[in-house]
């Protein structure tokens, strides 16, 4: 990846790279990308994680089939630069490492940006090596019905999501796009295993290096989403999460927080190097003192109105996760109201969500588009 430009733009009080140049020959053109007349998508978070193991072939399957229009592959890199799909490179989580006499002497603590983090990571294995172990479920307690399914799926490659997602294009008759995710560019850099040439040589490989290819590249990093947007044509997402920092921006010492990318000046910035901005939930709909949603927060209108569509993350059925008016009893792990916080974000305006249930997704979206679909679409 090439080393983030070090112009510095106006931010208010603070500053962040600026992009090299407002060139999109290679990334298209970001001013007429904002809200469309078209359904809202629904995006399989690690494919249908609430269902599989995430991150595995069988999850992106299922997802597909319950009418996800794209799945999710996060994309971390082996010792010799495979790309593969995995949250994060860590992966005591969601493998069974653990298990592996043969790997035993490869647990370390190494510093991921900025935290101390012990484990086994994927860049310390060969791509023959991790596919000699099988991913298992990463919130056993919360998903104690996904763990029937440890130890039967490998670890897939990028490559392997492509070929299935067009495997099952074909036979649902429709096209099936797809998210890839870097995870800690900054770090994989680092060591000398940049995640986005071989991301681009992959999408070429596949003739998916083009505008209207079914394919969003996200980050929570902006200076790798800069340097996508001059190598590829296809779209861009920058993910904001609600406190803290862009990682690379925070290893060059620049002040600028998620908070401020999401301000008129943030998104503007955001517009000239990608196409959606990526909010985690509570920037839309913020939560009351009781953990409440409400009224809509109007970022997703400032991010119409810089040209920008609006994806936010994620949707998960499990009560802990949903706003308490949307909870259903009291117990953590059981399923809540999952169908009416999504249609509370589809009447804020949002133009694609992932979640780790689509089923639930797209019979919300049916649910909403057929009582407000005339209005949203016209």
């Amino acid at each position: 990846m090439a080393v983030a430009s070090t112009i510095l733009v106006a931010f208010g009080a603070t500053a962040v790279p600026a992009h090299a140049a407002p060139d999109h020959g290679s990334g298209g053109d970001h001013s007429s990308s904002g809200r469309h007349a078209t359904a809202p998508l629904v995006i399989a978070h690690r494919g249908a994680s609430g269902y599989r193991p995430e991150h595995t072939l069988e999850a992106y399957r299922l997802a597909i089939r319950m009418g996800a229009d794209y799945v999710e592959p996060d994309l971390v890199s082996t010792k010799d630069g495979v790309l593969v799909a995995r949250h994060e490179n860590e992966i005591s989580g969601t493998t069974d490492v653990a298990d592996h006499a043969e790997f035993a002497a490869r647990r370390t603590t190494k510093t991921i940006d900025g935290a101390a983090i012990t484990g086994w990571f994927t860049e310390d294995f060969t791509f023959a090596e991790l596919k000699t172990l099988r991913a298992k479920e990463r919130l056993p307690a919360v998903r104690p019905g996904n763990t029937v399914y440890d130890g039967r799926f490998e670890v897939p490659t990028l490559d392997e999501v492509i070929e299935l997602v067009r495997t099952e294009s074909r036979r649902a008759g429709r096209k099936i796009g797809i998210a890839p995710e870097t995870k800690h560019p900054t770090y994989f850099d680092s060591i000398g295993l940049s995640l986005e040439e071989p991301l681009v040589r992959a999408l070429r490989r596949h003739g998916l290096d083009r505008r209207n290819a079914k394919v969003v590249l996200q980050s929570f990093e902006t200076g790798n989403l800069r340097d996508l947007d001059r190598m590829s044509a296809v779209p861009i997402a920058q993910l904001v999460d609600g406190s803290g920092a862009p990682y690379d921006l925070k290893a060059a010492g620049l002040p600028t927080t998620y908070r401020d990318l999401v301000t008129p000046a943030g998104l503007a910035e955001i517009a000239s190097y990608a196409d959606w901005v990526a909010p985690t939930k509570n920037l839309i709909l913020p939560r009351d003192a009781s953990g409440a949603i409400g009224a809509p927060s109007g970022l997703v209108d400032a991010a119409h109105d810089a040209g920008l569509r609006v994806v936010t993350w994620t949707m998960r059925v499990e009560n802990q996760f949903l706003p308490t008016n949307h909870r259903i009893g009291t117990d953590p792990n059981a399923p809540g109201d999952l169908a009416g916080e999504i249609e509370a974000f589809l009447g804020a305006g949002i133009d694609a969500l992932f979640s780790d249930q689509p089923d639930i997704a797209v019979a919300a979206r049916r649910a909403w588009l057929r009582e407000h679909g005339a209005a949203r679409l016209s």
